[in-house]
Parts: structure tokens; sequence; C-alpha cells
């Protein structure tokens, strides 16, 4: 099992992720993404967009690892954060990331891996 590593808002963390995982975690973005592009290009300006169901990705294998982000706070997803939480048995880590950096780190992985 390869390394994923996540760059963070500050610093980064590496785990072990599989192929599959990885894919499935590229699905759930490429999803997220779609869905921050529709509200971006269908809100007029001074409208309220119609609201969007949050994303959460959860992965349990070696670690837990859970990506969350709510697509009605973010303008675009070239702004957007999501919340990422890993852990296992003997630590935890919840923090921040930008959903562009996170899509990248996840492509990288994928065409270093594949």
């Amino acid at each position: 099992m390869s390394q994923l590593t996540l760059n963070l808002v500050e610093g980064s963390v590496s785990f072990g992720f599989s192929l599959e995982a990885a894919q499935d975690l590229k699905s759930a973005l490429m999803q997220l993404m779609e869905s921050l592009k529709a509200t971006a290009t269908t809100t007029a300006p001074g409208s309220k967009a119609a609201a969007r169901e949050p994303i959460e990705y959860r992965h349990t294998g070696d670690v837990f690892l859970e990506i969350f982000c709510n697509p009605n706070i973010w303008a675009s997803p070239f702004a957007a954060k999501v919340l990422v939480t890993l852990r296992d048995d003997r630590i935890r880590l919840s923090t921040e990331a930008e959903l562009t950096r996170v899509v990248e780190d996840v492509n990288h992985y994928l065409e270093a891996n594949s």
C-alpha cells in the first residue's frame, strides 16, 4: 500500500492508502467540484442559490479518513476548503485543506501508483 500525502493549509500528512480508495475519493471530490461549479455558474449576483447537500467521504482502512465540505458556504471550487479528519487508535487529526490542493494530491497519487 502506497502513501498518500495530503497538503494541508499548514503542513502535510501522509498515510497508507489503496488505489481503489483513491479512485473512490477522486470520484467524491469530482462530485463536490461539479456541485460547486454548478452553484457558481447558475447563481445570479444578489440571488440565493438552491441549498445543496454537504459532501462527506469516509474510508476505513489502516486509518479512518473523512473529508467533509458544505458546498453552500463556498462561492466557487477554487475558494472551497474541506475538513479533513484522519485517525487511528492512537492519534486524531482534524484540519482544513484547500479543495483544489486535495484534488491535485489525489491525482498525483493515482498517476504515481497506476
